[in-house]
């Protein structure tokens, strides 16, 4: 298996001038507490929950509410602005959704702590593709959770 690496992530700017400009063409307006939730996913390496936005948002003295970023993600999902990753029994999680599938990763979660680690590996990428093939389907987007335990978890168990 590939070893997990940090992922290059494309320039937060970039998909926050995007997500903005989304958000005004649908007839959005722009709001404090939203473009501080847009900017702390846009600068994220990895996935996020709610909580934990509005929990670093404060810790940044911005006053944003849980409801509200709730919200702003559920908005956020329906306009395909942020992809949702649902890593089981915790709350979903959320990441920057690029058009073309930049940046596109997978993630491994572990199941005693929770700690969500991305990772590429082109193998996987040929196999999903070949699959595809062979089941003579189209497969138009993939997303690959593998659960376990996390390397600080499993010397512990």
């Amino acid at each position: 298996m590939a070893a997990a690496a940090t992922i290059p992530t494309p320039p937060a700017a970039d998909w926050i001038d995007r997500a903005e400009a989304a958000l005004r063409a649908a007839g959005h307006r722009s709001s404090g507490p939203r473009s501080a939730v847009l900017e702390l996913i846009g600068n994220q390496e990895c996935v996020l929950s709610a909580r934990e936005i509005a929990d670093e948002l404060r810790a940044g003295g911005r006053e944003v509410g849980v409801a509200t970023v709730y919200r702003t993600l559920e908005l956020l999902e329906s306009m395909r602005l942020v992809q949702r990753l649902d890593v089981g029994g915790r709350s979903a999680r959320y990441e920057p959704a690029l058009p073309g599938g930049e940046h596109h990763h997978h993630h491994l979660v572990c199941d005693r702590c929770g700690r969500v680690t991305p990772f590429e590996d082109p193998r996987l990428e040929r196999a999903i593709a070949d699959l595809g093939r062979r089941l003579d389907h189209s497969v138009g987007g993939h997303d690959v959770i593998l659960r376990g335990l996390c390397p600080r978890c499993a010397a512990s168990a």
